[in-house]
């Protein structure tokens, strides 16, 4: 006995999903390996002994939910690459606007933190990045070379094709070497 053949509609909505959640976990992955990174030389930096192992369980958390902002700011503000411009022109603006995305969204997250821990919602926004100017902008400059490479890497997915691609980056089996 077969199962009755999934209608189209539900197999794309059902692939778009999964296809979603392959990005959603690669690119939270992406981020727990710069977090958990900067996480260590933070904690080494004060000479901390023994190694606090709850910093990378931090880490990854916050590397999650930085993942799922950069998704929203994909679904309300698409990648858009072209060949005439290249990669680095197309997206260097959309650079700066995920960029703003993920803070704007931090600090929302900011407030409902504060909230859920009985704080005032705008004090809470207020208190993101310890309220010191500078610490926000070096915090956002390091989110953009973070943020950077990874819309390289999709812009160039986007104008090569996924099967050229990875032809590129690991070689390419159907082609005789020269």
């Amino acid at each position: 006995m077969t199962a009755p053949p999934i209608p189209s509609s539900k197999r794309n909505i059902k692939e778009a999903l999964i296809e979603e959640a392959k990005k959603a976990f690669a690119l939270s992955i992406y981020f727990g390996l710069w977090f958990c990174a900067l996480a260590f030389l933070a904690v080494t930096a004060l000479e901390e002994r023994p190694i606090p192992l709850s910093i990378f369980g931090f880490a990854i958390v916050k590397a999650a939910i930085t993942a799922k902002f950069m998704l929203v700011g994909q679904a309300i503000f698409p990648i858009k690459v072209t060949k005439h411009h290249g990669i680095v022109r197309s997206l260097l603006i959309e650079s700066l606007i995920y960029l703003m995305i993920v803070l704007a969204l931090n600090y929302l997250e900011a407030g409902i933190d504060g909230v859920i821990h009985g704080r005032n919602f705008i004090e809470s926004l207020a208190a993101f990045g310890q309220s010191d100017p500078l610490k926000i902008l070096a915090m956002s400059i390091l989110y953009w070379l973070i943020v950077v490479p990874y819309l390289v890497f999709t812009g160039a997915l986007i104008l090569m094709g996924k099967d050229n691609f990875i032809a590129l980056l690991f070689g390419n089996k159907n082609i005789a070497d020269q």
